[in-house]
């Protein structure tokens, strides 16, 4: 976009200057938030103030005010990218003070969240998924059911109530990851965080945290995220360390601050205690299997996804 005033300095060198100077004055006067402004600072503002303010006044209304029409932060028209304009007086002159959008607010929360955590990167359809997207099928009854909870999660949610996540169990392919992407689309549209994490990768990634000090950083992001959206669950090789030091506080922490949590999973609960109770070195440890899943049962609903595998 170019700048204002420079437009203005290309007006003032027509020789019709004074009559589309003038023009442009009343559209910019006739304004309806501009006229509000002015309306509310009665008091404060004169003409004069005015003609010195025109070319801020002139750089309000050809900018968004809001998002609403916006396509992308990449797309945003508006001069900071990212930010929308307000009128203020500053002094003896009405200026502009730029406030940061809600899609910038949540594309910067995602930057942060995925340079701590390089397995949130997730697959493009992944990224892109939508409920209207979802593959519909009256004779798998349970996908509709999924669907209907999710949406009614997310309804819950924006009206700021903190239902329950889901643990979703089935077989391979059937969709469970891209549900789980959709709710996190559709909560993104209301400027919610969520992460999704692929677990096997994640625990992986914080084996080779202890190197470069940043466990920390990454344990926190993941357990105060407001959504969080563990991945394919019992796919990893199980160590004490990751079922309790990792696993375990991650779960505790969310199930006292009362922050949704979602699962997905091959297996249904009863397999999933099962494999938490063998560590990788043939340990059975029932006892703090039994935990985890005491706080995987508070946290969540269980829910059985069963239909066709969508991935050919």
């Amino acid at each position: 976009m170019e700048h204002m005033s420079k437009s203005f300095k290309n007006l003032t060198s027509r020789p019709d200057f004074n009559d589309r100077y003038n023009d442009l004055r009343k559209q910019v006067l006739n304004h309806p938030d501009v006229q509000a402004f002015l309306t509310s600072h009665s008091h404060e503002i004169d003409s004069g103030m005015i003609d010195r303010s025109m070319v801020k006044l002139f750089e309000y209304v050809n900018q968004s005010k809001n998002c609403e029409q916006c396509p992308s932060l990449s797309q945003c028209k508006n001069l900071l990218q990212g930010y929308h304009p307000r009128l203020a007086i500053v002094g003896k002159m009405i200026d502009l003070q730029y406030d940061i959008c809600p899609t910038k607010k949540t594309h910067d929360e995602m930057k942060k969240h995925q340079s701590l955590i390089k397995s949130m990167y997730i697959p493009k359809d992944i990224l892109e998924a939508q409920f209207h997207n979802i593959d519909l099928d009256v004779n798998e009854p349970s996908r509709l059911k999924v669907i209907s909870l999710a949406q009614d999660f997310v309804e819950s949610y924006n009206n700021g109530e903190r239902p329950k996540g889901f643990y979703l169990y089935g077989s391979f392919g059937i969709g469970k990851t891209y549900i789980l992407g959709a709710i996190a689309n559709e909560l993104a549209t209301h400027s919610v965080s969520s992460m999704l994490v692929y677990v096997p990768e994640f625990m992986r990634e914080l084996k080779g945290s202890f190197q470069d000090s940043s466990l920390d950083n990454k344990l926190e992001a993941v357990k105060k995220i407001p959504v969080l959206m563990l991945d394919d669950l019992g796919a990893e090789s199980v160590s004490s360390w990751m079922r309790d030091e990792i696993l375990g506080t991650i779960l505790q922490y969310r199930m006292l601050e009362n922050l949704p949590t979602f699962f997905s999973s091959n297996f249904n609960l009863k397999e999933l205690q099962h494999h938490l109770s063998t560590s990788q070195r043939g340990e059975e440890e029932p006892v703090k299997a039994a935990r985890i899943m005491e706080r995987i049962k508070h946290l969540t609903i269980p829910l059985e996804l069963v239909g066709k595998n969508r991935r050919g």
